[in-house]
């Protein structure tokens, strides 16, 4: 029998369940507790305490919690009247990014900023304003206007990064579709010039380089599936055997699992993986099979023969069972 003192569960602690949260249209999601509001479904917007105040968020989905893992809880469903202020705060906030150029060109110092967008919560108590520069800034004596000027509590200048900018800006990239940043990438992983070469890319700056001036995000999506071809494939210039006869390795088709071989007699050929010998390691084995045993000599040998066999072999002339 439980003790109502000690020995009862707590509630939720049971059957908890974890919320995946988005804050905006595309970003990351962070995971907060609902297991108090059980009738919570994917695409309900929520009330939540975050690190930079509270905040409105869309559930996207649940997963199941993580052993020793702390999670904030869900504070409440968001009100009509919650989504209604958002929706009225939204509409200001092209105001606020107006008001903060004008301010900034009054004071003075701010001239290598630019301001890319300004978001207010929920509820207008907090203002974050974006902007970015090839520097660090002090953005205080801002700061501290704007505070004075909008009807906020809380105003914060936050510089971000140029795959950010373009994030929220938006448009179209070299493709023709829309940015991968502003669709559905949420975390921008690391991208180097390594990947464009394994991948056969022109090192060309208008080749490899995306609208916010960095190399292509896109760059590392096919990246692995390059580098794990490229290992059982061979390389350019080796010889090897095609079902048309020996050629040389012209190109690699990594993603087809093929390779292009000029073949004296018949020109350039498509020949897949499966289809190929490997020439040059049948000759080596060929000639290690006629040179003598490098430790036997001329005389009798049996190194190549299998292990089991040659302890049998030895047993019968020891006369053993």
């Amino acid at each position: 029998m439980l003790n109502t003192q000690t020995d009862q569960p707590r509630s939720g602690e049971a059957n908890k369940r974890i919320a995946g949260l988005r804050f905006t249209k595309i970003g990351k999601l962070y995971h907060f507790d609902c297991s108090d509001f059980p009738h919570l479904q994917a695409g309900d917007f929520v009330i939540v305490e975050t690190v930079r105040g509270r905040q409105m968020g869309q559930i996207m989905g649940f997963i199941a919690p993580e052993a020793q893992q702390e999670y904030r809880t869900i504070l409440r469903p968001a009100t009509p009247r919650d989504l209604a202020l958002r929706s009225e705060w939204e509409a200001r906030q092209p105001e606020a990014l107006i008001i903060c150029q004008e301010r900034a060109d009054a004071l003075g110092g701010y001239e290598a900023a630019k301001f890319i967008a300004a978001q207010y919560n929920y509820d207008g108590s907090s203002l974050v304003i974006i902007y970015t520069c090839e520097d660090r800034i002090d953005t205080t004596r801002l700061a501290r206007e704007l505070k004075r000027l909008l009807p906020t509590q809380q105003v914060e200048l936050r510089q971000v990064g140029a795959r950010d900018v373009a994030k929220l800006l938006g448009g179209y990239g070299a493709c023709g579709s829309e940015r991968c940043c502003s669709t559905f990438l949420t975390d921008f992983s690391p991208v180097s010039i390594k990947m464009a070469k394994a991948q056969g890319i022109s090192l060309n700056p208008t080749e490899i380089t995306g609208m916010c001036g960095r190399l292509r995000c896109c760059l590392v999506y096919e990246y692995e599936q390059y580098v794990d071809a490229r290992k059982v494939l061979p390389r350019k210039n080796k010889m090897i055997g095609t079902p048309f006869g020996e050629g040389k390795v012209v190109d690699v088709y990594p993603l087809k699992d093929a390779v292009a071989v000029y073949i004296e007699e018949v020109g350039l050929k498509i020949v897949q993986r499966e289809d190929i010998v490997p020439l040059e390691e049948l000759k080596a084995l060929a000639k290690a099979a006629k040179e003598p045993c490098k430790k036997h000599g001329d005389g009798p040998c049996d190194c190549g023969r299998p292990k089991g066999q040659r302890r049998a072999d030895q047993q019968l002339q020891q006369g053993s069972p």
